[in-house]
């Protein structure tokens, strides 16, 4: 027998493969993993097939396409008017998920501790666990899952290297407010705390409430990693592309982990998306058209028993059934999938202990009839 010693001992699959295996299984509506059930815009399918009728099939240069960095800080000067130098400060990446994961890898190491929010996209643990930092966890709580900053400074030492951010937040839905970040800035003025801010939802902010990227505070925007997705943004997860911004001295080492990690990513696509992004159009309207899928899909299901959670951001609603079961979110997850046919994400998988609030996640990124026909079965819960 080979004699092994996992690096995640505690590690299994991901709840998100877990849940979909069974929506599979049952012929479930999946509302559990985060992607949509409806095509990408068909403008860019069709930039993606010229790309590589016109020879983009070879590798891309390591940082990315170098148009497409362009028009990524040409975007970020339009939104936030903050400058980014396409050379020294912008990689394209493989997806959010190796953004975060080359961040962190560029800068934890043994013995470092990295605070993080939890309930947390389920891949900042593992990571930090698997080059050997450790991970101090802040417990949010429903209904509105804030945070207070006194607490969040107790969890400070002198080991402390680094806070992890996400806004607007998976799997809650919730934002950081200017005021949020204004007590952050209190907390690490005078350390070497560094911050990795998860930014992939940034267009989806609701009901006219502004997103307050890191980059907008100057003493927050010189130590951060922020990441952003182009999955989440064009309707396209499969594709598996993001980017990283980070001020010159960070992005040096990002790079040096991200040219053995990945080196570079899909050249095609690369090249797609810097001409499809030329139109800010084909961006700025997703809030609106996300927005318009929260209040329908919310609007069902307040004719059904769960209890609603606040939605102001992502493509994720949270409900409560506590006045339903008693049952694990786990187990009642499992049980919505076999006898009622939708599959959601028990939220207490997004904590390191299991917190159990009796609280689920939908994603609401469907087709309006695939929610339509989901809320029909959930209101017979």
């Amino acid at each position: 027998m080979l004699n092994i010693q996992s690096k995640l001992p505690g590690v299994s699959t991901t709840i998100f493969s877990v849940m979909s295996k069974l929506a599979a299984e049952y012929n479930a509506i999946n509302l559990s993993q985060g992607f949509p059930d409806y095509s990408a815009d068909p403008k860019l399918v069709e930039l993606v097939n010229k790309a590589m009728k016109d020879g983009f099939n070879q590798y891309a240069p390591m940082p990315g396409n170098q148009l497409l960095k362009e028009n990524i800080a040409e975007k970020v000067k339009n939104l936030y008017n903050i400058k980014y130098n396409p050379d020294t400060e912008i990689t394209v990446t493989a997806g959010g998920t190796q953004a975060i994961f080359t961040a962190l890898a560029a800068i934890i190491n043994s013995g470092d501790e990295v605070i993080i929010f939890e309930p947390a996209y389920d891949s900042y643990a593992p990571t930090i666990r698997l080059l050997g930092g450790l991970v101090k966890t802040y417990e949010l709580a429903p209904p509105e899952y804030g945070i207070d900053w006194d607490m969040v400074k107790k969890l400070f030492t002198s080991s402390t290297r680094m806070i992890i951010l996400n806004s607007p937040q998976n799997p809650t839905g919730s934002i950081l407010s200017k005021e949020d970040m204004k007590s952050l800035i209190k907390l690490i003025n005078g350390t070497d705390i560094l911050i990795l801010s998860d930014e992939v939802y940034e267009h989806l902010i609701y009901d006219e409430q502004e997103h307050n990227s890191v980059m907008l505070f100057p003493e927050l925007r010189e130590r951060s990693f922020i990441v952003a997705s182009f999955g989440k943004l064009l309707h396209a997860t499969g594709w598996k592309l993001g980017y990283c911004l980070a001020p010159e001295l960070l992005t040096k080492e990002f790079r040096k982990v991200h040219q053995f990690n990945v080196f570079s990513v899909n050249s095609a696509m690369q090249q797609a998306i810097a001409q499809y992004i030329q139109e800010p159009s084909n961006y700025m309207e997703i809030g609106s058209f996300f927005q318009q899928k929260r209040d329908y899909f919310r609007s069902l299901l307040a004719e059904s028993r769960f209890k609603l959670l606040p939605c102001h951001g992502s493509y994720f609603q949270c409900v409560s059934y506590s006045e339903i079961s008693e049952e694990k979110d786990t187990d009642f997850s499992t049980r919505l999938i076999k006898e009622f046919g939708v599959a959601s994400i028990p939220v207490s998988a997004f904590y390191q202990k299991a917190t159990d609030h009796k609280i689920i996640r939908f994603c609401f990124a469907k087709e309006d009839a695939t929610l339509a026909l989901a809320a029909e079965k959930l209101k017979n819960v």
